[in-house]
């Protein structure tokens, strides 16, 4: 696994890249705007072209996206429907801009009115905003979730029940996050588990559809529904269920980033990183 981070853009977009550098990462996960604000200040062309030419300079790849977590195309409140599914055209044209492959975005909420509703109504969602950015290379990564709330995509049938219903499917794909399957249910730490949940992935989904992880510990108890990341090997996940995903063969190239809790000199994240490769076979 290309093992990474997700990176500050403070000070520019290209920035992101150095900071993943500095603590050798394989692979990073950026914000492209502010992710808690709607505005979002347009990409300037001095600002794609210094992104770009690190980004072909450096050796870590992929570079992905993560979306607002304002965003919610489940929700039937038209103001806020209008501002998400604006802002998620916005999320694809700007990582389109700067050559990134893919767009990982949280399903949406349905806010009470059903899982059914609120899964027909981010698949038509999509399909809109797939016919408003025609010809963009970019992917949409649907990630699973812990199932706080009302939340979509706690299971896997709730991901693939979205899928199915969108035309262009080949312009999805899945991000796997460790706590959220975990606090979501699902239990993978011993090797039995562990191969049940890929089948249980395999057959209602498609490995082929697994394209990036998210990787964090978890601070809640299994089926706690809890979306509170830990530290790897400091939460109730434990370190053996990294240990059979680094060393899974099936998942060699797939990036896998850290969204661990964050300090500014990025020690939390080194000491992670250390963690997860010593737990890889040598």
């Amino acid at each position: 696994m290309r093992l990474g981070a997700h990176m500050m853009i403070t000070g520019g977009l290209w920035k992101a890249i150095e900071r993943g550098e500095q603590i050798n990462c394989e692979s990073i996960q950026i914000f492209t705007k502010s992710n808690r604000s709607w505005k979002s200040k347009p990409i300037s062309e001095e600002e794609r072209e210094k992104f770009l030419a690190k980004k072909n300079q450096t050796t870590i790849h992929p570079i992905f996206v993560h979306a607002s977590y304002l965003i919610n195309l489940a929700t039937l409140d038209e103001e806020k429907y209008k501002k998400s599914f604006d802002g998620m055209i916005d999320e694809l044209q700007r990582a389109e801009k700067i050559g990134l492959p893919w767009v990982v975005l949280h399903p949406g909420s349905h806010l009470g009115v059903g899982i059914q509703k609120g899964m027909n109504r981010i698949a038509k969602s999509i399909n809109g905003i797939h016919e408003r950015t025609e010809g963009l290379k970019v992917k949409i990564l649907l990630e699973n979730v812990a199932g706080q709330g009302t939340n979509i995509g706690r299971k896997f049938e709730e991901l693939q029940g979205i899928i199915k219903k969108v035309t262009e499917a080949d312009r999805l794909g899945i991000c796997f996050d460790t706590c959220h399957a975990f606090a979501g249910g699902h239990d993978f730490r011993n090797e039995k588990r562990y191969e049940a949940l890929w089948e249980e992935f395999d057959s209602i989904i498609g490995l082929d559809k697994l394209l990036a992880f998210h990787l964090n510990d978890s601070m809640g108890a299994i089926g706690s529904r809890k979306d509170r990341h830990a530290h790897i090997g400091q939460g109730k996940i434990g370190l053996n269920a990294f240990k059979l995903l680094l060393n899974d063969k099936r998942f060699k190239d797939h990036p896998g980033v850290l969204e661990t809790p964050k300090d500014k000199e990025m020690t939390e994240d080194v000491r992670n990183l250390k963690v997860l490769r010593g737990l890889i076979d040598k």
